[in-house]
């Protein structure tokens, strides 16, 4: 008999193909599974376009739950998804910081509310089709769960779950995270499944089909600042790359991890904008000045003087930092067993944004928080992001940008 019958098994259908087929591995498993959709968002004042994209997907979702003869019904998360990830996302913004709203709505919704409801069905799983793997180990006679990255090296999403506890962990599965894209699309053909084919989703994990600057000008108020160009021979970054002697690692980290700080007279004025909190660091497009040689990225920017500091070039001085810092509060261990004590420091290799490359760096604990000290110089360093530790195929910890 199939060790799994007795398992019952809540998959998050998302009406997209990788949940479908996490659906349809864990029944051909022996779990019992059902099907649920989260509905996220239904502010319909913000979609940019006529199209109702949660009606569609849920639509599909129920397509697929009843060609896999799986139980299915509809939650509503909308009011937790508000208060947790929308409010918070609207005060990073205002802040002058950019949150990562996909890593904050698996750790708030996804697996603790959602998951949490789930539980009340009488699961004893939460799955979802995300392309990641967890495992299993002994340290000590307690059992640790492992993060790892996907299988398919092109689309690994453990970044996203950068945020999850051991307990989180203990209760989740990731039925895909052996398959490659392809297979999974495969997969889903073989069995008639309707999302077989389905584009996968681009945008915010809840606003389907809405764009960031205009959902967040619902919210913010646009107000005219100018945009001032910082050249690249700029003072400061000349004074800042005589070498200094420290007294202390930290002290040179300290100041490896500062923010550049420009004033109006740093630079020339090259345009306007709509609103300095509506633009983020490394940023190209929507800014909409022409007539320089090289391109322009926003290289830093101010919200209390509502300035967009800008360089030419993505190769520009002032995208580039060595170190960052991650206050105290804000550093978040997946294995609380392989933490830093204050003092010690360790090589892993880091990302700060999904999708880039793994990094070589130097993790350093002191009394306020955790310094990360790049082998090579970062470009677009940006407060409120999530930068990302890895040993080999293991996500270890996480934390917020400061």
């Amino acid at each position: 008999m199939n060790k799994n019958i007795s398992k019952r098994v809540v998959v998050g259908l998302s009406g997209g193909v990788d949940s479908s087929v996490a659906a349809y591995l864990l029944k051909e498993q022996g779990y019992e599974v059902i099907g649920l959709f989260m509905k996220n968002w239904h502010d319909d004042s913000v979609t940019i376009s006529n199209e109702c994209p949660w009606l569609e997907d849920s639509n599909d979702a129920l397509l697929v739950a009843e060609k896999l003869g799986i139980p299915f019904q509809t939650v509503d998360m909308s009011e937790p998804y508000k208060q947790r990830i929308v409010d918070y996302m609207f005060r990073e913004y205002e802040n002058g910081r950019t949150p990562n709203p996909d890593v904050l709505c698996n750790r708030e919704i996804k697996f603790d509310v959602f998951m949490n409801l789930a539980l009340s069905l009488g699961a004893d799983y939460v799955a979802t089709g995300h392309y990641c793997r967890k495992e299993e180990i002994d340290v000590n006679g307690e059992k640790i769960y492992r993060l790892l990255s996907g299988k398919d090296t092109n689309k690994d999403q453990s970044y996203f779950l950068c945020q999850l506890s051991q307990q989180q962990l203990s209760k989740a599965l990731f039925p895909i995270g052996e398959l490659q894209k392809s297979q999974v699309r495969t997969i889903a053909s073989e069995q008639g499944l309707i999302t077989a084919e389905k584009k996968d989703s681009q945008g915010l994990c809840f606003v389907g089909k809405v764009r960031l600057p205009e959902f967040l000008q619902q919210q913010l108020q646009p107000k005219v600042g100018d945009i001032i160009e910082i050249p690249n021979d700029w003072q400061g970054y000349k004074s800042f790359d005589n070498l200094k002697t420290f007294e202390t690692y930290e002290d040179e980290l300290k100041y490896l991890s500062k923010r550049f700080e420009y004033q109006p007279s740093d630079g020339k004025k090259v345009g306007t904008h709509q609103g300095a909190h509506y633009f983020t660091k490394g940023q190209r497009k929507g800014l909409h000045v022409g007539g320089t040689p090289e391109p322009l990225f926003v290289i830093e920017t101010d919200v209390n003087q509502n300035i967009i500091y800008v360089g030419q070039s993505h190769n520009h001085r002032g995208l580039f930092r060595k170190a960052l810092f991650i206050k105290e509060d804000d550093v978040h261990w997946v294995r609380k067993d392989l933490s830093l004590q204050v003092g010690d420091k360790k090589v892993f290799m880091v990302r700060i944004r999904y999708r880039q490359p793994l990094q070589k760096a130097v993790l350093y604990k002191v009394e306020s928080g955790l310094f990360i000290h790049f082998e090579e110089p970062q470009s677009a360093v940006t407060e409120g992001q999530f930068a990302v530790w890895y040993d080999g195929e293991e996500l270890v910890g996480s934390g917020v940008i400061s």
